[in-house]
């Protein structure tokens, strides 16, 4: 059965306008916009050499030019998933498309650090607009079953493969026309996609309207996330940041999460109604999701290392390196989709993980000499069939049984979870790897063979722990995630607390 025969709007909320629906039409709109964010998230790392030569930014600076993107977009993603359902989600969409347009031309244009680290952050707010609004207008779009299910499968295929697509496009457009295309190239997306937005799918927003927003869990809750993920980021990123600014920046972010917690018992009208995580479905898709996040950005930051300062690999060389990676990864997606549609997420995903671990393994042995198709490839076709089928089921079960109206706040849990892994599992991985370098090195005495083997003991031991977040995943996912279909989960799952 097709999407197009079998999809409809599950429950049109009051105030619900728009076209008439085009489910084939909504869900490549909805896909492009959520991949063009995705992609933000890698493409500016194969041209920060270039950035840090041209703007003259030095090597502290020019991290933020990384973390600034995701600090915002995943300390914001709650909030604008909860406006997404309270204001429109819709209106919402074409909100971040456009700040994600202009951000994408100041950054393009910028002549300085703080003009394109602020731009960055801009772009990384208007990115939480986009996917949370985005997303939760696909569910909204496609009813829960094998409707949903393919079109929740086409979002994992291409979100997993954005990040490796960026890694590609980025070396491209670094050295081809400049790395200010690498900004330039969304303003002409995100402003068409602002204006069409209106022609290819419906405003929706919750049935319940609010009388009052929670402003004090709203503060709180993105206080505490854009502090979380910005002090994991100087954990692996900057060496020469005090010991007590990192564990002051955590202290203080777990007392502002634990804040929001209290605030939300305690509020008429949540941010975030607690009462979600009694569904054991989204509650094992979301710490699933921190794990398989940490597992991939694991894979991508140390993968490319390897590639550059042990194999001597160029940026471009690198980035074609990943090409079938991002391949696999769509062919797996696209295996993952039909398959769920006939048996349960669980057993896709258990699948999909034990690739993945396998995969990272394959590279925990890939010597300091290792060639590409007798090494590295068979890891990158393991890695990327193994990322293909977790990310589809990952989708679906996090939205197993979730109402229309609570479709934002979902979406920006899932996605949330899935930025909060990237960060912490690179800060793990980091910290593991990074214990002995100084070792390492000072018994290498200079010698390149022995700095050769130094550089990929470090290596091996990041691709260890990156085996180790998908082994914790695939043992997850084995106990606690429901083995049921997600059409039947909605009915076994209370609707709301």
């Amino acid at each position: 059965m097709s999407i197009q025969e079998s999809t409809h709007s599950p429950a049109k909320a009051a105030g619900d306008s728009g076209p008439v629906r085009r489910p084939g039409l909504i869900l490549a709109f909805l896909c492009l916009a959520g991949f063009m964010t995705f992609l933000d998230v890698s493409i500016v790392n194969v041209a920060l050499p270039t950035i840090e030569d041209e703007l003259n930014i030095s090597t502290t600076a020019l991290q933020y030019v990384v973390t600034t993107y995701g600090m915002l977009l995943g300390g914001f993603l709650l909030l604008t998933g909860r406006l997404a359902d309270t204001l429109g989600r819709r209106r919402m969409l074409q909100t971040g498309l456009l700040l994600f347009a202009g951000s994408s031309l100041l950054a393009g244009v910028s002549q300085n650090a703080a003009m394109l680290i602020g731009a960055r952050g801009a772009q990384g707010l208007g990115a939480a607009f986009i996917a949370t609004a985005a997303l939760s207008l696909l569910t909204n779009n496609f009813e829960e079953g094998a409707a949903r299910n393919k079109a929740l499968g086409a979002w994992g295929a291409l979100s997993g493969l954005a990040a490796v697509a960026g890694v590609t496009l980025g070396g491209l457009l670094t050295d081809g026309p400049g790395w200010r295309w690498i900004f330039f190239i969304n303003v002409p997306i995100g402003v068409i996609g602002a204006l069409v937005a209106p022609m290819v799918v419906g405003e929706s927003r919750s049935a319940q309207r609010t009388k009052s927003f929670d402003v004090a869990g709203a503060v709180t809750l993105t206080a505490g996330l854009v502090l979380l993920i910005f002090t994991l980021g100087q954990t692996v990123s900057d060496s020469n940041v005090p010991t007590g600014r990192v564990v002051g920046g955590f202290i203080l972010s777990a007392i502002l999460l634990a804040s929001f917690i209290v605030i939300e018992r305690r509020a008429k009208e949540p941010l975030m109604p607690l009462g979600i995580f009694r569904r054991p479905s989204l509650r094992a898709a979301n710490g699933i999701a921190i794990l398989l996040l940490g597992t991939c950005v694991t894979l991508f930051f140390f993968a490319s290392l390897f590639m550059q300062q042990v194999l001597d690999y160029s940026a471009v060389k690198t980035g074609f390196a990943y090409v079938p990676l991002a391949v696999l990864t769509a062919v797996g997606a696209g295996v993952a989709s039909q398959i769920v549609t006939k048996v349960a997420a669980k057993p896709v995903l258990l699948v999909g993980l034990a690739l993945a671990a396998t995969g990272m393994m394959l590279l925990w042995r890939a010597p300091s000499d290792a060639s590409y198709l007798t090494d590295v490839l068979p890891a990158f076709v393991l890695m990327g069939l193994g990322l293909g089928m977790s990310f589809v089921p990952l989708q679906v079960s996090a939205f197993a049984g979730i109402e229309e109206r609570e479709s934002g706040l979902a979406a920006g849990l899932i996605n949330t979870a899935q930025e909060v892994g990237g960060a912490l599992g690179l800060a793990v991985a980091a910290t593991y790897a990074f214990r002995r370098v100084d070792e390492l090195t000072a018994k290498a005495h200079g010698v390149p063979a022995l700095v050769q083997e130094a550089r990929t003991t470090v290596f091996h031991d990041a691709f260890l722990v990156g085996a180790c977040f998908a082994a914790a995943a695939f043992v997850v996912t084995l106990v606690l995630l429901p083995f049921t279909k997600s059409s039947e989960q909605s009915a076994a799952v209370p609707a709301h607390a």
